[in-house]
């Protein structure tokens, strides 16, 4: 990722899609633009004084709780892209973030439907040594609002996703926990939930239809060599195919997803 840029609050880089970021179709994944944004995210937050290493000192970290991706165009191997990134501020017990991936000179934020992808993101705080939440007033002081952007990638935050309690969810597979799923934090890394949901559909049916949103939960943490199995169902409705992924530790939730075919 190259030098990060700021303009009325908002954080830019240009980005040229690697192929190893691509499906067969060249498309850009959306665990790779989850890494990606996670990555900018990191960033801002760094840039503005309450980043990784400013909370490290209060024994904290962020940790994204929701997320939801909007793919438009999704953007090709070799594309030159710019990723944005700016925060909103307190909503609740969240701190949102929004993203927007456009092309490199395309900064018509007014008009979404030129974008790319368009993404907002929930997250909390979380004391590393007890893994609980910490109050989001402790939090503010750090936060200031001087530094927010009110414009919105998305309308509304990411909501709940469940299980539709009317379908039948089966069950598809599992996956432990291992080396290439951990990140700083000791724990499964938000993109990977996505590659094990991506994963547990049907190979011809993702690699054939463009995903067009999706919207995930993160609701336990999943630590080394814990097993997730993974429970899927779907529905389809005016043409439009939509999974639900669900994986469960001990019968405990861990992450929900909703994908939009």
């Amino acid at each position: 990722m190259e030098k990060i840029k700021v303009s009325g609050n908002r954080f830019s880089t240009d980005i040229t899609i690697p192929c190893y970021d691509t499906d067969a179709s060249f498309r850009l994944k959306p665990a790779a633009f989850m890494d990606h944004a996670q990555e900018m995210a990191y960033l801002a937050a760094q840039a503005l004084h309450f980043g990784y290493d400013d909370l490290q000192r209060h024994h904290t970290a962020w940790v994204l709780s929701r997320m939801r991706m909007d793919f438009l165009n999704p953007p090709k191997w070799t594309d030159e892209t710019t990723l944005y990134t700016w925060h909103k501020g307190q909503d609740g017990l969240f701190f949102l973030r929004d993203f927007e991936l456009r092309r490199q000179g395309d900064t018509d934020f007014a008009d979404k439907s030129k974008a790319l992808v368009l993404c907002t993101s929930s997250w909390i705080v979380m004391n590393v040594e007890t893994r609980r939440l910490v109050r989001s007033d402790e939090v503010l002081n750090m936060v200031p609002a001087t530094t927010q952007c009110p414009d919105n990638a998305i309308q509304t935050p990411c909501g709940k996703v469940a299980m539709p309690k009317n379908i039948l969810a089966e069950e598809v597979g599992f996956h432990k926990a291992e080396y290439s799923d951990i990140d700083v934090l000791g724990h499964t890394n938000n993109a990977r939930y996505v590659v094990w949901a991506m994963d547990s559909i049907d190979y011809n049916e993702v690699a054939g239809n463009p995903v067009k949103s999706i919207s995930i939960n993160f609701i336990k943490e999943t630590k080394p060599e814990e097993v997730v199995r993974i429970f899927r169902s779907s529905e389809e409705s005016d043409g439009q195919k939509t999974y639900y992924i669900e994986g469960r530790i001990e019968d405990r939730p861990c992450f929900c997803a909703r994908i939009d075919f």
